[in-house]
């Protein structure tokens, strides 16, 4: 997420801010961020005390639903297990999906149901598409 976080705050005449959902170290430290976050181009953090990641991406403590539910658009990029429950989570909670990749093999476990699409300006069209319909769209 540091090259996404990165490559959005370098766009000149951006609109919006680089926001991260901080999680916490672990379930006995909720004030104390994970190691390595926020990323240095966060602008925005949002500290957590949820500390499930990975495959545990899905359970209540985990950031993953915070992530997805502010998002008005998912775009997925090559992942492990964590970028899977995040597809899963954007399936249930209804969020428009897309995943810019080569092949679905490129994110370990992905779900049915996600769209793959290896062309950028295809990935552009969705996105413009359903931001324009979402009322959780940048104003």
């Amino acid at each position: 997420m540091g090259a996404v976080s990165r490559a959005f705050a370098e766009v000149p005449d951006r609109r919006g801010s680089v926001l991260g959902i901080v999680p916490a170290a672990g379930p006995d430290t909720p004030t104390v961020p994970k190691p390595g976050y926020p990323n240095e181009w966060v602008e925005i953090p949002i500290y957590t005390h949820l500390h499930l990641s990975g495959r545990h991406g899905e359970e209540p403590l985990s950031r993953n639903h915070l992530v997805v539910l502010t998002s008005a658009v998912i775009i997925a990029l090559p992942g492990g297990p964590g970028t899977a429950s995040e597809l899963r989570l954007a399936l249930k909670y209804g969020r428009p999906v897309i995943a810019y990749l080569k092949w679905c093999g490129e994110i370990e476990g992905m779900p049915d149901g996600v769209r793959v699409e290896p062309d950028l300006e295809q990935v552009k069209e969705f996105v413009l598409r359903e931001l324009s319909r979402s009322p959780l769209r940048a104003v």
